[in-house]
């Protein structure tokens, strides 16, 4: 799974790359609606 250009994200194995990838989707989805919020602004 690749982000932009030479970013690479390597899922990892087991519960804790499990863990990992949804705490990270949320926080990215969280940060996305705040930014959205500022620019409707």
């Amino acid at each position: 799974m690749r982000i932009g250009r030479n970013v690479e994200v390597r899922p990892l194995g087991g519960a804790p790359g499990c863990l990992g990838m949804l705490v990270a989707s949320i926080v990215i989805s969280v940060l996305l609606t705040v930014i959205l919020n500022l620019v409707v602004r």
